[in-house]
C-alpha cells in the first residue's frame, strides 16, 4: 500500500514507522514545510492518505483528498463543526473517508463500555456523571476529541444529560475538566459520582504507537471501499 502522510509531526513519524513495519510504503510526506508539493497530482500517486494535522488545516485536506479521489484517513480532532459535511459528501459523491477522534483500539472498547453504562445508569438518578482529560502542553484542542465523542455517547444514553460544559454545569449538564500536562499521551476517566460511592471507567495511553497502528489499520481496511467509516465499522462494535 502507498501513503502519504499529510502532517510529519510526532503522530505522522510513529504512523510512518508503523506502516514501515506492517509492509507498506510511504511515497509523500506532506507538512507546513513543504505545502507547495501537497497537490492533487502529488496525491494521486498513493493509495491512499493519512492525515493528522491541525483543527485549522483539515478540512481542507480531507478535501483535497476528495478532489484526488483519494481515501483518506483522518484522526485531527477540534473540527467537528465541518464533520457532517464531509461525511456527506463521502456518502453522496462515492469516496472513501475514515474518522476516527481516538485510534486506539483500547479507548474505542471504551467507547463502547461508556454509552452502555449510560443506559444503565438511566436507572440510578442518584449518580453525577463527569469526564476529565489529561494531554500534554502541546494539544492545541480542549477537551480533547475522545472526551467530547465520550460525552456525546452519554448525552445521547444518558436522558438527564443533554449537553456538556467545561464550566459549571447546570442540571442537565456534564463537566468536562481538561488538563494539560507534561507529554502525557493521553488520560480519559468516565466518573460517575454518589453520596456513597465513586465508579470510574479510565484509559491511559502509554504511547502514540497504539494510536499509530490504529491509523495504520484503518487505512488497510478503507482501501477499496467508498463512503464513511468509523472504528465502530473496522472493530465491528
Amino acid at each position: 500500500m502507498k501513503i502519504a502522510l499529510i502532517g510529519y509531526g510526532k503522530m505522522g513519524k510513529m504512523v510512518e514507522k508503523i506502516a514501515l513495519s506492517r509492509g507498506h510504503q510511504i511515497i509523500h510526506k506532506f507538512d507546513i514545510n513543504n505545502q507547495d508539493q501537497f497537490t492533487v497530482e502529488n496525491l494521486r500517486q498513493a493509495d491512499i492518505a493519512i492525515e493528522f494535522t491541525t483543527p485549522e488545516s483539515a478540512y481542507h485536506n480531507v478535501k483535497k483528498c476528495f478532489d484526488a479521489d483519494v481515501p483518506v484517513v483522518s484522526g485531527t480532532t477540534g473540527w467537528l463543526d465541518k464533520m457532517e459535511e464531509l461525511r456527506t459528501i463521502a456518502i453522496k459523491e462515492n469516496k472513501a473517508f475514515f474518522y476516527a477522534s481516538n485510534f486506539s483500539i483500547g479507548v474505542n472498547i471504551v467507547f463502547y463500555l461508556n454509552r452502555r453504562l449510560a443506559q444503565i445508569m438511566n436507572q440510578f438518578p442518584q449518580y453525577t456523571p463527569s469526564i476529565t482529560e489529561v494531554h500534554h502542553i502541546h494539544k492545541k484542542d480542549a477537551p480533547s476529541g475522545t472526551a467530547i465523542t465520550l460525552a456525546q455517547g452519554i448525552i445521547n444514553n444518558l436522558e438527564k444529560i443533554n449537553s456538556w460544559t467545561m464550566d459549571t454545569p447546570g442540571q442537565d449538564q456534564l463537566k468536562i475538566t481538561a488538563i494539560r500536562e507534561d507529554e502525557i499521551p493521553g488520560i480519559h476517566t468516565i466518573t460517575y459520582d454518589s453520596s456513597f460511592d465513586t465508579l470510574e471507567i479510565k484509559h491511559t495511553a502509554k504511547s502514540r504507537e497504539g494510536f499509530a497502528t490504529g491509523a495504520v489499520m484503518a487505512a488497510e481496511f478503507l482501501l477499496g471501499k467508498k463512503g464513511f467509516y468509523t472504528m465502530e465499522d473496522l472493530l465491528q462494535l
